[in-house]
């Protein structure tokens, strides 16, 4: 146990939800509607503002998109050198005559499927994302049941997809978390093809269009990711990513008044998230965090401990606020099997809680004889326990 900690007791309740709660700093905030910030290393939600709501992506939709495309490259049913045809919905939806975000692609070329999700991901390119959608699945309806499978095997429970565009649709929504999520695992899972997003700009049909990326645009050490948004539904929103010093930080917002203030704001979480919150492990896996009371056990007292580390994200200046405390029905009945979930671990800073984390036994505890619990029957009567 790290010795800033202030309280670490023994609790005699009984309590074993678990989960862990919406992390804030109340000297943090944003004008965003929607915000939070990710360490991606151990997954811990730094800070968050109406993160688990569900809200419309626009553009940041694409990341979806994409990871889709990455898929079928990876398993082999695509490649980078494919071609697919431009048919003439995705040109009036998408290209130049949309008025959207465009690649500027002409109808009925042939274009290569490494070239169309540059498109996509630098240019955010709506004609590009309707020509994947439709030379992989036949349609862009039929593409987004792909993306809402996806969603769905990933656990983005928020997450429903009705188009690969991120156009305004009724129920076309995603929360904060989950683009979180779904940025994260890109980044993990298409190391190579993430690539794409860092690159600076991209040329096509003779336009060439910079990589829309606030951070990029900017040049923040270490960014190199992910994707803007914006609708007159959703406002203007940015997934942003960027590794400095070996830590990465991933934050999603949304619902920004202008692209200007998309720019300034996505600056400053970004440089806040490394500068103002931090991580911070409590126990190491399997490490013994505390014992319990045992009732008419051959041992008294049985140790508590974790299946794996306990991390805690968290605002720096909170750090010395962190309160721990293990919380079991006492005492427990003998005989406990090692690895029985017996008593839960909870976190808190600042009186707000932050997680509660299982704990289990940590060695098995056998029953009393019958002659030892005969004895010691005896002798809680005469102490009037």
């Amino acid at each position: 146990m790290k010795t800033w900690f202030f309280l670490c007791v023994l609790i005699m309740v009984c309590s074993f939800a678990t989960g862990a709660y919406a992390q804030t700093d109340p000297s943090f905030s944003t004008p965003a509607k929607h915000l939070i910030i990710m360490d991606a290393q151990s997954g811990e939600i730094l800070f968050e503002k109406n993160a688990r709501i569900p809200m419309a992506p626009a553009s940041m939709t694409k990341i979806m998109t994409a990871s889709v495309v990455f898929d079928k490259i990876q398993s082999g049913a695509l490649s980078l050198d494919d071609e697919f045809v431009v048919s003439e919905n995705a040109w009036r939806k998408g290209g130049a005559k949309s008025g959207s975000s465009t690649m500027f692609l002409k109808p009925k070329s042939k274009v290569k499927v490494s070239d169309l999700l540059r498109g996509v991901i630098i240019q955010s390119g709506n004609d590009a994302c309707i020509t994947l959608a439709e030379g992989i699945a036949g349609s862009e309806s039929a593409f987004s049941e792909l993306m809402n499978e996806k969603a769905a095997q990933l656990g983005l429970t928020s997450a429903h997809f009705k188009n690969a565009t991120g156009w305004p649709d009724d129920g076309h929504v995603i929360s904060a978390y989950d683009l979180a999520r779904l940025a994260l695992h890109s980044i993990k899972s298409y190391p190579e093809l993430y690539k794409i997003y860092a690159q600076p700009s991209f040329t096509w049909n003779g336009i060439k269009q910079a990589n829309r990326n606030p951070l990029i645009l900017a040049g923040v050490l270490g960014a190199d990711g992910l994707k803007t948004g914006h609708t007159q539904i959703s406002k203007y929103g940015f997934v942003g990513s960027a590794v400095q010093n070996g830590q990465r930080r991933i934050f999603v917002v949304n619902g920004l008044e202008s692209k200007s203030q998309r720019r300034s704001e996505s600056l400053r979480i970004m440089k806040s998230s490394f500068s103002q919150f931090s991580v911070y492990n409590i126990y190491k896996t399997s490490a013994v965090a505390g014992y319990a009371k045992v009732f008419m056990g051959k041992s008294e007292t049985v140790n508590l401990s974790v299946k794996e580390d306990v991390n805690i994200g968290l605002a720096k200046h909170l750090r010395k606020n962190l309160n721990v405390q293990i919380k079991y029905k006492s005492p427990i009945p003998a005989p406990i099997v090692k690895g029985d979930h017996i008593a839960d671990l909870h976190i808190s800073a600042n009186g707000k809680p932050l997680k509660t984390i299982p704990l289990y036994a940590d060695e098995e505890v056998k029953r009393k004889s019958f002659s030892g619990r005969l004895l010691a029957s005896i002798i809680l009567r005469i102490r009037g326990e």
